[in-house]
């Protein structure tokens, strides 16, 4: 089958790999323009326009597909690029662009099999821009990948295949992300090699949750919650944009942590207020109960555990971490 294939980061290289390792041809493939990245921030390809260059794919970079928007002159080149590659459907997976209704109505004619999208959650829970975040925040047990036939909305198209994985306790966003990008990537292989099996199944508009995009401002730590929400965030944002915490006015990130399960430490102590500390973890005093951190982070250097930060850092039981200025929203 002839495609377009439109998305960026790894989750979608993952299933431009797939495709093309099936057979599939790869007639264009569309994706963000190069960003500054790293500590140089020099221009950086997307992961998927690195393996797309490196297989002769067509790559086209436009900074927006609306005929009438800003960067018209760059729609109107993917336009001509999308009917020039003459391809049986679309697949887009996190691309980062929302497509107008001209994109869709592109790959609607007869023969051809419209703009299937791989979403990593299971619809209608989690549409939008970070249903893997937002899974381990909010203490889901499951999630999954949807295939879904896209329309003008956001993920609110008919959905064909759905496959559900669980979310381990220790899952963090990076190691779940591999696994749904893995079973995307076969998910949408399966869609295409019989378009015709799947029947489009609508969406229920019960049970609909919104994954909003990451914002940095939600990293730091309110130790006013729950030792549970907390270590749910610690998952949620590693590895971006990772928790972070001040300690005697110096900013830290906390890369692992746990609900403390260890023998009670009874205590009165205010939110933040470290509990014990010794090699196995710092102990900290929440809204509910006790975290126990394990893996922190200095400005400028490496993680570290418990017993390698506390080599470092003389730190007693009494001391406490700051509170953010504003309560983090639950």
């Amino acid at each position: 089958m002839r495609l377009v294939f439109a998305g960026t980061p790894e989750f979608a290289r993952s299933a431009l790999a797939q495709l093309h390792a099936v057979g599939h041809t790869v007639a264009l493939v569309l994706t963000q323009p190069d960003r500054p990245a790293g500590r140089g921030m020099k221009l950086q390809a997307s992961a998927v326009k690195q393996f797309a260059l490196e297989r002769g794919m067509p790559v086209a970079q436009p900074h927006g597909l609306r005929l009438d928007g800003k960067y018209a002159a760059d729609a109107a080149q993917a336009q001509q690029a999308i009917a020039e590659a003459q391809a049986d459907a679309m697949v887009v997976v996190a691309y980062g662009l929302i497509l107008p209704q001209w994109v869709l109505d592109a790959f609607a004619e007869p023969g051809q099999w419209g703009c299937l999208n791989i979403h990593g959650s299971l619809l209608p829970r989690w549409r939008g821009a970070a249903p893997i975040h937002r899974a381990i925040e909010a203490g889901d047990s499951d999630t999954g990948v949807t295939i879904m036939q896209m329309d003008a909305g956001l993920d609110t198209g008919a959905m064909l295949l759905k496959e559900s994985l669980p979310i381990a306790p220790d899952d963090t966003t990076a190691s779940l992300h591999d696994r749904l990008a893995a079973l995307g990537a076969q998910l949408v292989v399966r869609a295409l090699a019989d378009p015709r099996a799947w029947e489009p199944l609508t969406q229920s508009e019960q049970g609909v949750t919104y994954a909003h995009k990451i914002d940095k401002s939600e990293a730091a730590i309110d130790w006013r919650h729950s030792s549970a929400q907390i270590a749910r965030r610690v998952r949620a944002f590693n590895p971006f944009p990772g928790a972070t915490v001040q300690l005697q006015g110096e900013p830290l990130k906390v890369w692992g942590a746990e609900v403390w399960a260890g023998a009670p430490l009874p205590s009165h102590a205010l939110p933040g207020t470290v509990l014990h500390a010794d090699s196995q973890g710092i102990v900290v005093q929440t809204g509910e109960g006790a975290l126990n951190v394990r893996v922190l982070q200095r400005p400028g250097g490496k993680r570290l555990t418990a017993a390698e930060f506390l080599r470092g850092f003389a730190l007693t039981p009494g001391m406490a971490f700051g509170l953010p200025d504003v309560q983090a929203v639950d």
